[in-house]
C-alpha cells in the first residue's frame, strides 16, 4: 500500500502546482488509509507536507511578482492565529470518545475524519461548480470586504488546525471575489498563505506527537516533485479545465470516508 501512497503523494503535489489548491485535501486520507498512520498524527504530518510543498510551489509565483503580501497579511494573519489556537487548545479538549449511537462509538479519530470528509465534499462542490470570476485589477477593495476576508481566514485556520488541510479551495475564491485579486496572483498568494498556515500549525503542536522524520520527509519530497511537475504542466494545460474532474474524484473520496467510518 505504501507504493500506492507514494504515487498518491505525487498527485497531491501535481494538483497544488496545477490548480493552486485542493491537493492538500488528499493528504490526510492518503496518510491514514495508505500509510496506516493514526488520524491525529496524520493531521500533523499533513501540515508539514502541505506547508513545504506549497512553499516550494509559491517560489515561481513570487519570482513573477504574483504574490500580494498585503493580502497575505489581511487573510493570513487571522488564519495563523486561528490555527495556532486550534492546535494548542481546541484539539486537546476533544475527548477520545465523543458518543455512542446504535452501537457505533464515535472516537476522536472518527470525528476528525468525518469533518474531513464533509470538507472534501464542500471542496468538490466548489471545484465541480467551476465558476470563474472575472479578471480584476484589485481596485474594487473596501474595509468591509477585508473584514469578511479576515473572518474567512479565521474559519480556514480553524479547519486547517482541526484536520490538517490547507484550505486553498476556500482561500482562492475569497481572494478573487472578496479582495478582488487577479486569478494568477490569487493562486500565488494562496500558496504563500497555505505554507505559512501549515508550517506554523505544524510547529505549534510538534511537541505533542512523535514524528517519524524519515517517512515524513520522504512523502514531502515526493509531493514537492509532484508540485514541480504540476507547475510545468500548468504552462501547457489550463488547470481550470481539469478542476471539475478533480472535484468529482474528491467527492468520491469524501463519500468513501463517510461510508468506511460509519458503516464498515
Amino acid at each position: 500500500m505504501e507504493i500506492i501512497g507514494y504515487a498518491a503523494a505525487v498527485l497531491i503535489g501535481v494538483s497544488l502546482g496545477l490548480i493552486g489548491g485542493g491537493g492538500s485535501i488528499l493528504t490526510v486520507p492518503v496518510l491514514v488509509y495508505l500509510f496506516g498512520i493514526d488520524t491525529l498524527l496524520a493531521t500533523e504530518y499533513s501540515l508539514f507536507i502541505v506547508g513545504v510543498s506549497s512553499a516550494v510551489g509559491s517560489v515561481s509565483y513570487f519570482k513573477k511578482g504574483l504574490v500580494d503580501f498585503k493580502m497575505v497579511l489581511i487573510f493570513g494573519l487571522p488564519s495563523i492565529i486561528s490555527i495556532f489556537l486550534t492546535r494548542m487548545y481546541l484539539l486537546p479538549l476533544i475527548p477520545e470518545e465523543l458518543l455512542t449511537v446504535k452501537g457505533l462509538t464515535v472516537t476522536k479519530n472518527i470525528f476528525l475524519l468525518l469533518i474531513f470528509a464533509m470538507l472534501m465534499i464542500l471542496a468538490s462542490y466548489k471545484m465541480i461548480k467551476g465558476k470563474i470570476s472575472e479578471e480584476t485589477d484589485g481596485s474594487d477593495f473596501s474595509s468591509n470586504k477585508a473584514l469578511l476576508a479576515a473572518g474567512e481566514g479565521t474559519i480556514v485556520g480553524l479547519l486547517t488546525g482541526l484536520v490538517g488541510a490547507g484550505g486553498g479551495f476556500m482561500i482562492i475564491p475569497a481572494l478573487i471575489n472578496l479582495l478582488k485579486v487577479p486569478v494568477k496572483t490569487a493562486i500565488g498568494t494562496s500558496l504563500v498563505i497555505i505554507s505559512l498556515n501549515s508550517l506554523i500549525g505544524f510547529s505549534s503542536s510538534i511537541s505533542n506527537v512523535k514524528i517519524e522524520w524519515k517517512l515524513l520527509t520522504s512523502i514531502a519530497a515526493i509531493a514537492i516533485i509532484g508540485i514541480i511537475i504540476g507547475s510545468q504542466i500548468s504552462k501547457k494545460i489550463d488547470g481550470k479545465k481539469l478542476k471539475p474532474a478533480f472535484g468529482w474524484f474528491i467527492l468520491i473520496m469524501g463519500i468513501y470516508i463517510i461510508t468506511r467510518e460509519i458503516f464498515l
